[in-house]
């Protein structure tokens, strides 16, 4: 009798409008889609389809809203924006790393939210620049 090993794999997603290929790593450095600061010292990310859906509807400029599952290559945490600031916990899966994401393929198959949810998401992240509240760690 054979005995076989269960193996539990997590995929994880990033939006964006990026084009990007298998292989490519999404590195430090780039402006975040909900504040005008500084260039960000983290890349952000999920285990969820949702929150990576919402990171390609919220992202800036004229590309394509695209959805790329990728492999960190380095160590990850939970993303503080959210765990415990906005939700108890991390039930959005959202995490972040400083080390590179290797893109591994392109999710083409996704819904987004109706717009109806984008537009009020569209006016939250808009009221949390002008107040101020939009602060990325």
């Amino acid at each position: 009798m054979s005995s076989v090993a269960n193996v539990f794999f997590q995929s994880f997603f990033h939006g964006t409008r990026a084009d990007l290929k298998p292989g490519d790593l999404i590195v430090v450095g780039y402006q975040s889609n909900f504040t005008d600061v500084k260039p960000l010292s983290w890349i952000y990310f999920a285990a969820t389809l949702d929150a990576a859906i919402w990171g390609a509807e919220l992202a800036v400029g004229s590309g394509r809203e695209r959805i790329y599952v990728v492999e960190p290559t380095g160590p990850i945490m939970d993303d503080p924006n959210l765990t415990d600031k906005k939700f108890p916990g991390n039930p959005t899966l959202s995490y972040r790393s400083r080390d590179p994401l290797r893109v591994i393929a392109e999710v083409t198959n996704w819904q987004g939210h109706s717009p109806e949810q984008l537009q009020q998401m569209k006016e939250n992240v808009a009221r949390g620049k002008a107040e101020g509240t939009a602060i990325i760690d």
